[in-house]
C-alpha cells in the first residue's frame, strides 16, 4: 500500500444561510484533514459570512458571480491541490467524522483512481428521517448500460484523473455528472472502488426534479453524454434510470442509524477540527438529486 493522500473538498454555494453551517462543519471535524474550497455564486443571504465564521480557518472562499453549479465546480477543481478530490454541496453534510479517513485508506492503493459509496437522501427539515437509499453496489461496467450509476455526491477522484480527462461539461446542464463518471468509467476505464458505507447525507431537492419538463431536459442531456463520448447505450439505457431509483424509496436505510453518529457536527459543536492541511443565469446551486 502506498502513503496517506491528500484530499480536497470543493464545496459550492448560493443564498444556502439554512444548511451552510451543516455541510462545513462536518469537512470541519473529520479526523483526516482536508483542504476545503468552498465556491459560493455570489449569495446575497449571507452564506459566505456563515461559511468564514464555521468553516475550516484554512478553508479557500470564493464569492463571485458565476455561469451555475457546474462552473463553480470547476473552478473549485482548478483550486484543488489534494492528490483525491470529492465534491459536498450545500445541502450535503458528512455523517459521521471518519468519512475521509475512509476515503484515504482505500486511497492508499497506488491504482486506484476513484471510489465512491452509499448515499442517504434525508427530509430537508428533519434530517434523522430518511425519505431514500441509495446503496451502490461494486462498480461494472455493464450496469451504465442497465440504467445504473454511483451515487455522485459520493464520487472521489484523483486529482490527476481531472487534469488527464477534464472536468465538467457545462453543455450538458444537470446531467454534467452523469456524463463525468460515463467519461470516466466507461470511456477511459478508471480503476474505480467501493466503500460499503454511507458516505454523505443529502436533504431533498434539486434543479432536475424541479418539473417534468425538467425531467425530460434531463433525460435528452444524458443521451447526448452518451453521443459525445463516442458510447452506444442500449435501447432502455437512459430510460431504465428512474426506475433503477425505485427500490431506493422502499429501502428506508440502516435502522440502528450508524449513518448518524453521535460525534456528528448537530451533536456535538464542542469537539475539535481535525488539524488543517497543507448566478446571473438564474440557476440555483442545488445538484439534480440522481
Amino acid at each position: 500500500m502506498g502513503k496517506t493522500p491528500a484530499i480536497s473538498i470543493v464545496s459550492v454555494t448560493l443564498n444556502a444561510a439554512s444548511t451552510i453551517r451543516d455541510c462545513v462543519e462536518s469537512v470541519k471535524y473529520q479526523t483526516q484533514p482536508a483542504q476545503h474550497i468552498i465556491i459560493d455564486g455570489h449569495s446575497r443571504d449571507g452564506t459566505p459570512d456563515l461559511a468564514r465564521k464555521y468553516a475550516l480557518p484554512s478553508a479557500t472562499i470564493v464569492s463571485e458571480p458565476d455561469k451555475g453549479l457546474y462552473d463553480a465546480m470547476n473552478k473549485g477543481l482548478s483550486l484543488a491541490t489534494g492528490d483525491v478530490v470529492g465534491t459536498l454541496n450545500s445541502d450535503d453534510f458528512y455523517p459521521h467524522s471518519r468519512v475521509l479517513s475512509l476515503v484515504a485508506k482505500a486511497f492508499e492503493d497506488p491504482e486506484l483512481e476513484a471510489c465512491y459509496g452509499d448515499l442517504i437522501y434525508v427530509d430537508r427539515k428533519n434530517v434523522e428521517r430518511i425519505v431514500r437509499y441509495w446503496k451502490a453496489r461494486p462498480f461494472e461496467k455493464r450496469l451504465f448500460y442497465q440504467g445504473w450509476m454511483p451515487p455522485h455526491s459520493t464520487f472521489f477522484v484523483r486529482r490527476s484523473v481531472y487534469e488527464k480527462h477534464g472536468g465538467f461539461n457545462l453543455d450538458l446542464g444537470s446531467a454534467a455528472d452523469y456524463e463525468l463518471m460515463l467519461r470516466f468509467l466507461v470511456r477511459h476505464e478508471v480503476r474505480v472502488g467501493y466503500i460499503p458505507e454511507v458516505l454523505v447525507i443529502m436533504r431533498m431537492g434539486g434543479v432536475s426534479n424541479v418539473s417534468i419538463r425538467n425531467r425530460i431536459q434531463a433525460h435528452r442531456l444524458c443521451r447526448e453524454a452518451w453521443k459525445i463520448n463516442g458510447l452506444k447505450p442500449k435501447p432502455w439505457t437512459v430510460s431504465a434510470r428512474p426506475l433503477s431509483k425505485l427500490g431506493q424509496y422502499l429501502s428506508r436505510g440502516p435502522r440502528s442509524r450508524p449513518w448518524l453518529d453521535d460525534d456528528w457536527l448537530g451533536r456535538n459543536r464542542d469537539c475539535q477540527p481535525a488539524p488543517a492541511s497543507g448566478h446571473p443565469d438564474g440557476t440555483s446551486h442545488v445538484p439534480e438529486k440522481n
